[in-house]
């Protein structure tokens, strides 16, 4: 049996401001620690909000918002996730779009990237973003986490593909307000499907959201709902609109006992 704890940070992000945000979210990761997580996550975009039109988001790989979370994990003792926007070295000459890249960082320097495979189409993401091709599986303290961004959430064959190896999906995203039952009933769905722990982290707040041509397109509100639901799709623990901290527990005895006893994913085809 392993049992880990994970802790959700459902927080605001002031606007390309990145050291106001460190500021901000290095006490709670603190707070996150001292409440016995050994896993802690924050949002999508945690360090600038999410705005892939304007250039000032892009980091080199291993960028201050990167170094932000390795340092935070080194200090707390834990594993520290967000996501940023990254030129990765090996980039082609000819495509110079960074990635989004969901960084998790561990106390002991380890750090482990993985570009999201959906860029958000429907604002224009993907004309400044490379969609990445690869799934990434992290074994924390025996428990396995599979890492997802957002808009991956949609796309339910990424979450099968690694589900016979995976105990808890993680997933950070800045999901608007406007589409919130999206958020609350795939992140559901995806528990049920797979059999696993899903782990949905959300931000709260008003951005001023741009369009592909980088135009203003007026805020955008986010509503949080962040929630941990089970196995068998039951929530553990959920968040409302503000800005707050969430526990659950992972457990692989759990998801092994539910995949024992409903033998779903041997059926799949």
């Amino acid at each position: 049996m392993s049992v880990v704890r994970v802790a959700a940070v459902q927080h605001d992000i002031v606007w390309f401001d990145r050291e106001a945000n460190y500021v901000a979210l290095a006490p709670r990761i603190s707070a996150a620690a001292a409440g016995g997580a050994r896993i802690v996550l924050l949002t999508e975009t945690f360090s600038t909000g999410f705005s892939f039109a304007d250039p000032a988001i892009a980091e080199p790989e291993g960028g201050p918002s990167s170094q932000f979370l390795l340092d935070q994990a080194a200090a707390n003792d834990v594993w520290v996730g967000g996501t940023c926007a990254e030129l990765a070295p090996d980039a082609p000459a000819d495509d110079q779009r960074v990635s989004n890249v969901f960084v998790l960082a561990g106390p002991d320097g380890t750090v482990h990237r993985y570009r999201k495979i959906h860029p958000f189409s429907h604002s224009g993401e993907d004309e400044y973003v490379r969609a990445g091709s690869e799934h990434i599986t992290v074994t924390i303290e025996g428990v396995r986490c599979s890492l997802f961004i957002c808009y991956d959430l949609r796309f339910a064959d990424e979450f099968w593909a690694v589900a016979h190896d995976t105990d808890a999906y993680l997933l950070i995203a800045n999901w608007p307000a406007k589409r919130r039952h999206h958020w609350q009933t795939l992140a559901r769905a995806r528990a049920i499907e797979n059999q696993a722990y899903f782990v949905a982290v959300n931000r709260v707040g008003r951005d001023g959201a741009l369009d592909a041509e980088g135009k203003r397109t007026g805020p955008l509100d986010h509503s949080g709902d962040s929630a941990v639901f089970d196995p068998m799709g039951e929530v553990l623990v959920s968040a409302a609109g503000a800005e707050t901290t969430i526990f659950a527990d992972i457990d692989t005895d759990v998801v092994a006992a539910t995949r024992q006893h409903f033998q779903f994913l041997q059926d799949r085809r």
